[in-house]
């Protein structure tokens, strides 16, 4: 992992994908460095806010030197940042955490599930196992499918709606199971019934099982023990069955947690 930087970052564009999703394409100099499945802390321009919104990188783009962010409009943070513009900039720390282990997919048939805000870090996982065999399924509440037409570019896609408005109505593993996909390899980020409901079906199939928590993280460096998930191990921080998901995650081998 690289070392975490603090950087000014300069906004390249930014938009509206679906009602309350917006995509901020980010120039910092260290987006070669950022691992599918790392975040970055963001930080509001108002200085009484002192902790960094953490927000998973959904694309790279080594050549701009670009990292993109896709994020849902939840608090003050987050609404500041869907009104910069191009040329505008933004403090960033990062990378942050750790990515999925994509060397666990070589040779596999690899799955990438994702729901909600979970969706887009799975972009550029399934960006990065092209010339693997890759299914993408991905689950939504209604038609508002948003990246789901990116994700054709470098995978299979199903597609699963709560409304049953497109693709198969119910969820990602309801989607799975009404197309057969095979599959060895499950990399996941979302809810955490979503992801519970993925370990239980890679254990079901026989599958390994990655799985990228999604937690409100305050520090995001590890410090405050703010985000912490049940593990099997012992963490040599804390001493009990805990991990941080923002440093010794956000990503984790399923079989490790107690979920």
């Amino acid at each position: 992992m690289a070392n975490k930087m603090k950087k000014e970052a300069k906004v390249l564009s930014c938009g509206l994908l679906a009602e309350g999703i917006y995509e901020l394409w980010l120039e910092t100099p260290f987006a070669k460095d950022v691992v599918p499945g790392q975040f970055v802390g963001v930080y509001p321009a108002n200085k009484a806010t002192l902790l960094p919104r953490p927000i998973s990188v959904c694309e790279v783009d080594a050549e701009r030197s670009a990292l993109r962010l896709v994020y849902r409009v939840v608090g003050s943070g987050t609404a500041e940042f869907s009104l910069y513009r191009p040329d505008d900039f933004i403090m960033l720390l990062g990378p942050l955490g750790n990515g999925f282990p994509l060397d666990k997919a070589k040779g596999k048939n690899v799955v990438v599930m994702g729901g909600g805000i979970g969706v887009p870090p799975l972009i550029e996982t399934a960006k990065k196992l092209s010339g693997e065999k890759v299914s993408a399924v991905m689950g939504y509440r209604n038609s508002e499918t948003f990246l789901s037409e990116e994700f054709k570019k470098y995978s299979d896609m199903y597609i699963a709606t709560e409304d049953g408005s497109v693709g198969t109505k119910g969820n990602v593993i309801d989607a799975m199971r009404e197309n057969n996909i095979k599959c060895d390899v499950i990399f996941a980020c979302g809810p955490m019934p979503m992801l519970r409901a993925i370990k239980a079906y890679a254990q079901e199939i026989g599958a390994k099982a990655y799985l990228s928590l999604e937690e409100r993280m305050a520090c995001g460096v590890g410090a405050c023990l703010g985000c912490i998930t049940k593990t099997k191990e012992i963490d040599e921080h804390s001493h009990v069955h805990n991990a941080r998901i923002c440093t010794d995650g956000p990503v984790f081998d399923a079989d490790d947690l107690e979920m």
